[in-house]
């Protein structure tokens, strides 16, 4: 099983580089976001590799880093998603972002990714929320605060203001951060026009 490879890039195709390894080329297909990074043609690149073998195909799946090569794996875990959706999403997503997001129940972003409708966007949230928080890198008191609105068990002053912020169109997970600043500032027990302010303050820094 191949894990890594360190070579030269010989070329690209549409999903894909040619990298050679001491004379044998590897096709290598990677998300958009990992060939846009990769250096031009003739100069070295190394890449994390997942290997898929079917009865019919040997592929080789290729990675900027470690943490990109576990999603990828941790996205096919979910009813709905393959090779191509899962790199779809890392193609909109980096791995600290798609993290967030999922941790956040940000279903609208998920969805961005090509192959991704609403349905599979919810369904890729709820199965890996608990995982996501590993992964992302941000206060696990904004992840309770974005679980308690999906829920509906967020206080009304702290779901209005996050409700206002969105519809003013700031993404939910913004929206949830700004909030989540504004409630250390202003206390638990600020009304949401007070929250509004604070996080409308904390957005403009």
């Amino acid at each position: 099983m191949i894990g890594k490879l360190k070579g030269v890039v010989d070329s690209y195709g549409g999903d894909f580089v040619l990298l050679d390894v001491q004379g044998v080329g590897y096709e290598v297909h990677c998300s958009a976001r990992t060939l846009q990074r990769l250096p031009k043609p003739g100069e070295p690149a190394v890449l994390s590799i997942e290997t898929h073998v079917r009865e019919d195909m040997i592929r080789l799946y290729g990675f900027r880093s470690d943490a990109e090569r576990e999603w990828f794996r941790l996205l096919q875990t979910v009813q709905g998603v393959g090779s191509k959706v899962a790199l779809g999403l890392l193609s909109v997503l980096e791995p600290p972002q798609l993290a967030s997001a999922i941790a956040m129940g940000d279903k609208t972003a998920v969805a961005r990714a090509p192959g991704v409708g609403p349905r599979l966007a919810a369904r890729l949230v709820a199965e890996l929320k608990d995982k996501a928080p590993a992964f992302a890198p941000i206060d696990p008191a904004l992840i309770a605060l974005s679980g308690a609105v999906e829920n509906r068990s967020a206080p009304q002053p702290v779901a209005d203001a996050i409700s206002a912020l969105v519809n003013l169109g700031y993404a939910q997970l913004q929206a949830s951060a700004a909030v989540a600043a504004a409630l250390k500032a202003g206390g638990e027990d600020a009304e949401a026009k007070v929250l509004i302010r604070l996080a409308l303050k904390e957005l403009a820094q």
